[in-house]
């Protein structure tokens, strides 16, 4: 492999403190992978030793398959590795928080929606109604549903940002105590507190246990940092930085500060461009290679970026140095006269260029361009994709809307939203069957007189059943059974590939919503719980997921991508489409409205105007998005009708003036046309050992669980598996340590991890005395061997191909008596897997093992923790063993080839799978 001069230097730098300045497409993901193989060619460097930053999990599986594949090429075997950590920050610091805060082990992670849900539900203990704001002079109260998200965005500046909060308002001071509170009481972390609780421990120097479990840790084991994405690293997250280097580990950071986009959530584009001052001994390298754009798109990206003055950014280059040619007619800036013309616009120019030749590569063969080599990049796709999608749908274009803010704007989605409407009573049944006509996704009027009696059904409840016996996921699925929707059996239409693969897709994902909700609203009584989740969906959820992904990367359907520029941060496409460069669009004005400094007061904010945005916050933007293009690119403006949305923006008159850009369409120089192929390429999957599970058991379940959402209906008890997994991880982890935990703190074990967050009081008072039996029967079972013990929780990878890692944490490692060593998974009897399922993860855990330590494990247990529960114990099995490497690496191939198919007939798994009913007929 060839590196550029610069490339060399970055990788082959000296230990020490480091700035890489990286330019879009300079390849620094392959530079950042070289530079952690490098390192660990060092004697005295273990993967252990090494943190690395990404800022998204996608970009973390690049990067941990790039390592662990030049690591092979080098050095073949490497005992360990899944001790090294590549992830994000939030991952790494809720690793931390898991495995040396025996407190912490119990808390769950709240999303962004949940969240929001969770500080409506309890407005007042969550402190949202007692927090005032003042607009005009005139304080008044937050208020519930309204003003959530701002008061969500308060809660995060005061635990990210360097507030000093002893200066707040009272109100607002006591209102930051109650959240903080209400979340400790409930066991919960939402994004900021997971960070906000591992820098407490890092520099907390007074004795705390947790903050001395976590310092020693990092002492002992950190020793090479590395943070991608440098720029875009926020206040907390540099104090986090700071403290896993404070004993005396190398930091090297990789960004680009013309890449700075998210400064509107707190990030600080000073934090890269003072590093050398803050590092006086740092070495400053640049990548100024392009690799990804034509030369047209990356003068075009230069030519806007550098409008920026020299004094606010980084001195670079950028030049492009890969495959991609300029044909005059690549590059497109066209005025439209509206909204709908700009529409059938970007339609028509769609239609021209799907199947144009194309290589990905310089080597590689040609293939015709798909429509999943389009993207279209909005500042707001809420604001301003409506028109486009409308002409998409008209044409038959298959589309994907990433995230789920115009999800429920799909026919399908409102159909499944009118579904709960008529539960709640605000639409009658043939609002509903007229909304799944226009889905068009082959129902008719009998299957859909079956799905009317499941909501039927719904609405006639009984107080007498208990509130769990009927949930929004279960009638959702149930519906979807009766009306007898199968991925293939939704009608073809237009030239897309498999409709039916979309309809799921976006189903899916409204599952993942009701997901959301319910997490929060479980316990509540049905007839509110179905009644608040009518209004939720119909009024505020588009707000609470607009600037969420909701991909996991391995969907990946054939269709035209609408997106966000944030959203599309990371990736390329052949061919982009910037629409809507209206002057107050993009660049957006200042906004208007409630700001968090309406209930801040803004001195108490450094660099407070970061928030808001500026005009050179825009110019990043737009350089994002000019850069995702590798060929084509299509900047176009068209009037909104509105007094602000008259004149084209200055992004796009500049554009107008470059010499790459024409102002009239012209067809692409190349008049053949191949077959449109999508690009697929080597998808980097990776998989925890419970998702391998569920692909083992059945492909098509994974793939309606994994790829398209689709949630499973929650059940009281959920919580008290993993309460005993905590109970036990604490024993053990503190008997390695020499600490023998005895009987008598039984109690004071469970009180200190069970966490039953959907339970009613009869439940709870049922697990908790279960619950301590189960510790005290296992302490006197396993008291005198609890010193064998050699790891708890203890992090485990397997790579049985290139492209496919398989990531978990095994039980309890022991040693027994007989020198033998014994892998253990601890089960509760009535969440059990199927024993075969089992006894497959325990092999892939001794698999893990030999990865760690290059030995063999003798055993692997099933210990269950139930007073009639049968334990099973057996030697490792090698024959099973050999044959799990090819079985997960075939797994893999299959997802990475969307070939993840029903099994061949109605068997146990489908009579216990929650999906059954929208996979195949019941038998």
């Amino acid at each position: 492999m060839e590196f550029t001069g610069s490339q060399t230097e970055a990788i082959n730098a000296d230990v020490g403190n480091l700035l890489v300045l990286a330019c879009a497409g300079s390849g620094k993901t392959e530079v950042i992978a070289q530079r952690i193989v490098n390192l660990l060619s060092r004697p005295d460097v273990q993967p252990r030793n090494i943190v690395a930053f990404t800022f998204t999990e996608k970009a973390a599986g690049e990067l941990t398959e790039r390592v662990h594949k030049r690591i092979k090429e080098r050095y073949g075997e490497m005992l360990g590795l899944a001790e090294m950590f590549i992830g994000t920050i939030h991952g790494y610091a809720l690793d931390l928080l898991h495995s040396q805060a025996p407190e912490a082990f119990k808390f769950n992670v709240l999303n962004d929606p949940q969240a929001r849900l969770f500080i409506d539900k309890y407005s007042a203990k969550s402190g949202l109604t007692a927090t005032t704001k003042c607009v005009r002079g005139v304080r008044e109260p937050l208020r519930r549903w309204v003003h959530s998200r701002l008061y969500q965005q308060v809660m995060a500046v005061l635990r990210e940002d360097e507030v000093d909060r002893h200066l707040l308002r009272p109100d607002l001071a006591e209102a930051f105590a109650a959240y903080e509170q209400l979340l400790n009481d409930r066991n919960y972390f939402d994004y900021s507190a997971i960070l906000a609780r591992a820098v407490d421990y890092m520099e907390d120097d007074e004795g705390h246990a947790s903050a001395r479990a976590v310092q020693h840790h990092i002492r002992e084991n950190v020793r090479h940092v590395i943070v991608d994405e440098y720029q875009d690293i926020n206040p907390i997250q540099e104090r986090l930085i700071r403290g896993l280097t404070r004993y005396g580990a190398d930091l090297c950071v990789v960004g680009d500060d013309d890449q700075t986009i998210y400064q509107w959530r707190g990030s600080a584009v000073t934090n890269i461009l003072t590093f050398e001052d803050r590092h006086p001994d740092a070495k400053r390298i640049t990548l100024n290679e392009n690799f990804r754009s034509s030369p047209a798109v990356t003068q075009l990206a230069r030519a806007a970026i550098e409008e920026i003055p020299a004094s606010a950014r980084l001195g670079k280059a950028m030049v492009a140095a890969g495959h991609q040619t300029f044909d005059r007619g690549d590059l497109l800036a066209l005025e439209f006269s509206d909204q709908l013309e700009e529409a059938r616009g970007i339609a028509d120019r769609i239609e021209t260029l799907l199947g144009v030749p194309f290589r990905d590569d310089a080597d590689g063969p040609e293939r015709g361009l798909s429509y999943a080599d389009f993207a279209v990049l909005y500042r707001s796709v809420r604001g301003d994709a409506g028109p486009l999608v409308e002409e998409f749908r008209r044409r038959g274009i298959p589309y994907i809307i990433k995230g789920l803010t115009q999800l429920f704007d799909t026919p399908e989605v409102r159909a499944a939203v009118a579904c709960f409407r008529y539960i709640a009573g605000y639409v009658d049944a043939d609002t509903v069957r007229e909304a799944w006509r226009v889905a068009d996704v082959g129902c008719d009027d009998r299957v859909l007189d079956r799905g009317m009696a499941v909501l039927d059904e719904a609405t006639d409840w009984d107080d007498s059943r208990p509130r769990d016996s009927i949930t929004l996921q279960g009638v959702f699925l149930r519906f979807l059974e009766q009306i007898g929707l199968l991925e293939e059996t939704v009608p073809s239409r237009g030239r897309g590939g498999s409709r039916g693969e979309i309809v799921f897709y976006n189903l899916g994902r409204f599952s993942t919503a009701i997901g959301d909700y319910e997490a929060i609203y479980l316990t509540i009584p049905p007839r509110d719980r179905f009644e608040g989740f009518a209004k939720w969906i119909e009024f505020q959820a588009p707000a609470y997921y607009e600037e969420s992904d909701g991909d996991n990367g391995y969907a990946r359907p054939d269709a035209v991508i609408i997106a966000t520029v944030h959203q599309a941060k990371g990736m390329q496409w052949p061919a982009v489409f910037i629409p809507a460069l209206r002057r107050n669009t993009f660049p957006m004005r200042r906004a208007g409205g409630l700001n968090i400094f309406h209930v801040i007061d803004r001195a108490l904010v450094p660099n407070a105007a970061r928030y808001e945005g500026g005009i050179d916050d825009e110019r990043r933007l737009f350089y994002v998005a000019v850069t995702r293009a590798q060929k084509y690119l299509m900047l176009s403006f068209a009037p909104n009708g509105k007094q602000t949305g008259r004149r084209s923006s200055e992004f796009f008159d500049a554009a107008t003036r470059n010499d790459w850009v024409l102002t009239r369409t012209k067809d692409p120089s190349d008049p053949r046309r191949l077959p449109p192929v999508p690009k697929h390429g080597t998808l980097d999957v990776v998989l925890s050992f419970s998702d391998l599970k569920y692909l083992f058991e059945c492909p098509y379940s994974f793939k309606l669980r994994l790829l398209y959402g689709f949630d499973s209906p929650l059940q009281k008890e959920l919580g008290y598996g993993k309460s005993l997994h905590d109970m036990m991880a604490e024993i053990h982890k503190r008997a390695i340590k020499g600490d023998i935990a005895d009987l008598d703190e039984a109690e004071a074990l469970v009180d200190r991890h069970l966490n039953l967050p959907f339970a009613n009081k009869a439940a709870r008072d049922q697990l908790r005395p279960a619950a301590i039996a189960s510790v005290r029967r296992y302490l006197r079972e396993k008291g005198a061997t609890l010193h064998q013990s050699e790891y708890s929780e203890q992090p485990v990878e397997i790579h049985p191909a290139p492209g496919v890692t398989v990531t978990g944490r095994i039980d309890l490692i022991r040693r027994l008596d007989t020198d033998e060593v014994s892998i253990v998974d601890f089960k509760s009897s009535e969440r059990t897997q199927t024993e075969d399922v089992t006894l497959d993860q325990l092999h892939m855990y001794a698999l893990g093992y030999r990865e760690l330590t290059g030995a063999d494990a003798d055993l692997v247990e099933i210990h269950n923790l139930d007073k009639d529960g049968r334990s099973h114990r057996q030697e490792v099995d090698d024959t099973m063993l050999n044959a799990l490497n090819p079985r997960v690496a075939a797994a893999g191939r299959s997802l990475r080839d969307n070939d993840l198919p029903r099994l061949d007939a109605w068997c146990k798994t489908c009579s216990t799978c929650d999906f059954a009913g929208i996979c195949r007929p019941r038998e």
